[in-house]
């Protein structure tokens, strides 16, 4: 693999990124040399797409049954969310490649648009009555927005128009082998990535539950889960494919950018758990609108 040095250049300046693609370089942020650099970036595209395309089967889903409450776990969902809004932090404090930077972002947003469905149909379904979880859905929401706009807002004040970030998480520069060590705010990057790992890989779990309890995946889109297992497995590939920094090894790269792939990859497995639960329900699934009858008939014999 080609190396390349990463650093701050103008616009259309390729002087610090030789044989560089100019319209990456101007769009994105990054030094694409080579086809490995190319492929990277169009699979990190590829990537985002379908991440936004997964959301809006399950929000059609959720408006047609009006039961996504009862089909979607809260724990679930706030694990998402949970795990997204450390991915975006982290990102940033690690000063990850701007394509994973751009990529949490929308996890998160999609996450507050979905959590807000949730609690909507929550509150609908049990007639204004609200409970412990949803109490803290709606303090995760109120976090989750209130992170994402000052996120925002300090990365377009800290990060000039004519310049594109570098990775920098456990490296050191180019010419000083060995004489500077990592910051603190990219050790501190580091472990909330591998905290938002955790969150993503336990996530998993209450949604396996709550099918397995239910019988059932009425509710649910399998669009969302068949396209997030696809955008993670672009997404993962995304990274692995990108050329290393000068003087780093294949190793020390995957290592440092060890959480996020653990959070695209790792989960690969408990999705595809829960695409064989779609498989064994689809037979035995109750109506929607029975089921959410049963809902609201718990709830006044309560």
């Amino acid at each position: 693999m080609a190396a390349r040095r990463w650093g701050r250049v103008p616009f259309g300046n390729l002087s610090e990124c030789p044989n560089g693609s100019l319209w990456i370089m101007d769009v994105f942020h990054e030094c694409a040399q080579d086809s490995w650099d190319v492929s990277s970036i169009i699979l990190g595209l590829v990537s985002i797409f379908c991440f936004a395309a997964a959301s809006f089967p399950q929000f059609y889903q959720a408006c047609k049954t009006g039961i996504m409450d009862r089909a979607l776990s809260i724990y679930f969902l706030l694990g998402w969310l949970g795990g997204d809004l450390l991915n975006l932090i982290g990102s940033f404090l690690a000063d990850q490649l701007p394509l994973q930077v751009y990529t949490a972002v929308y996890y998160v947003l999609a996450d507050l648009v979905m959590l807000s469905l949730y609690c909507y149909y929550s509150v609908k379904n049990r007639r204004g009555r609200l409970t412990a979880p949803i109490n803290a859905a709606f303090v995760f929401l109120s976090m989750g927005v209130v992170s994402t706009l000052s996120l925002l807002g300090s990365s377009a004040t800290t990060e000039g128009p004519g310049t594109f970030r570098g990775r920098a998480l456990l490296s050191v520069p180019l010419g000083d082998p060995g004489s500077k060590p990592f910051t603190r705010s990219e050790i501190i990057g580091f472990t909330i990535g591998s905290v938002s790992s955790v969150l993503y890989l336990c996530s998993r779990v209450p949604q396996i539950h709550t099918n397995y309890k239910r019988k059932s995946t009425t509710g649910i889109s399998y669009s969302l889960f068949a396209l997030v297992m696809l955008g993670n497995s672009l997404y993962g590939l995304s990274v692995l494919l990108k050329n290393p920094e000068p003087g780093q090894g294949e190793g020390d790269y995957v290592l440092h950018h060890l959480p996020w792939l653990v959070g695209s990859l790792g989960v690969l497995s408990l999705d595809i758990l829960i695409s064989l639960q779609f498989l064994a329900y689809r037979r035995g699934r109750a109506g929607s609108h029975e089921e959410r009858d049963a809902l609201l008939a718990e709830q006044e014999d309560s």
